[in-house]
């Protein structure tokens, strides 16, 4: 079968009908749910329609601007911090099987701790404020970090090792110029997980105890019953996350151009 030509029409094409789709979805759902409101005529206290939930969103956006930058620095910083923490954990648990054995079990035992019931004792011991939403974004974000991480370490062919031993590689070399690199697609599959849990880390962090945020915002909304105000935050939240989660995808395309580009090639054979 001869191989479809990759021109940079079709380039333009594919990156147009990736913002089309989703667009076209996100404008259907609106209109399905405004439909639904005004069919039902349901109480604006349960569900208000997306035409209110705009026009509040207007008359707060500074209440909303304002509290965005502490929850964005809280996500970006735990973030960095499970990031901080999970790499070298992972390059451990790849590198030692003594540690992977005494600390995998546990590092997977931890994952059904509900983070949730960790905030009020972070509270507790570190107070309201920036810390304790920071350290619950940290905490959620860094599992996946970890795992991917580790099966990337993991998915290099045994012969590459083998072959860069027999020309003198030290380890550390091995793990700089071969493992990591080769790693590097599963990794960003993980901090693309991670910057999400993150974001849900930092605003359950701000709803339970804090004076700022996004969090905050949703919980002093929801106890006015000022449901409209309730959904301008998620709806500000879900744009929050499609521009970190972006970034991360940004930068995942300019440091492994030619990782996407083989994977997308091989989608369209299948597709084909």
């Amino acid at each position: 079968m001869a191989e479809k030509a990759y021109t940079p029409r079709k380039r333009f094409g594919d990156r147009a009908t990736d913002w089309l789709y989703p667009a076209l979805t996100f404008f259907g759902a609106i209109v399905l749910w405004q439909l639904v409101v005004v069919a039902t005529d349901i109480h604006a206290i349960v569900l208000p329609a997306p035409t209110t939930v705009v026009a509040r969103m207007y008359s707060a956006f500074s209440v909303l601007a304002e509290n965005t930058m502490p929850t964005v620095i809280a996500i970006v910083v735990g973030f960095l911090g499970a990031l901080a923490v999970g790499l070298p954990l992972a390059i451990l648990i790849a590198a030692s099987s003594t540690f992977e054995k005494s600390c995998y079990p546990l590092l997977l035992g931890s994952q059904g701790v509900p983070k949730v019931a960790l905030a009020p004792i972070l509270i507790v011991w570190f107070g309201f404020g920036f810390l304790p939403k920071v350290l619950i974004a940290a905490l959620i974000a860094f599992f996946p970090i970890v795992i991917d991480t580790v099966a990337g370490l993991r998915s290099i062919d045994p012969g590459y090792i083998y072959l860069t031993r027999s020309m003198g590689a030290s380890t550390a070399k091995i793990y700089w110029r071969l493992l990591l690199p080769n790693a590097l697609p599963h990794m960003f599959a993980g901090f693309k997980v991670a910057m999400a849990l993150a974001i849900v880390g930092a605003i359950v962090g701000e709803m339970v105890g804090a004076n700022n945020g996004l969090g905050y915002i949703v919980v002093v909304a929801n106890g006015n019953l000022d449901m409209a105000l309730v959904f301008a935050a998620l709806v500000w939240l879900v744009a929050i996350s499609l521009l970190l989660t972006g970034l991360v995808e940004l930068i995942e395309r300019i440091s492994l151009p030619w990782s996407r580009k083989s994977r997308n090639q091989f989608m369209d054979h299948l597709r084909a």
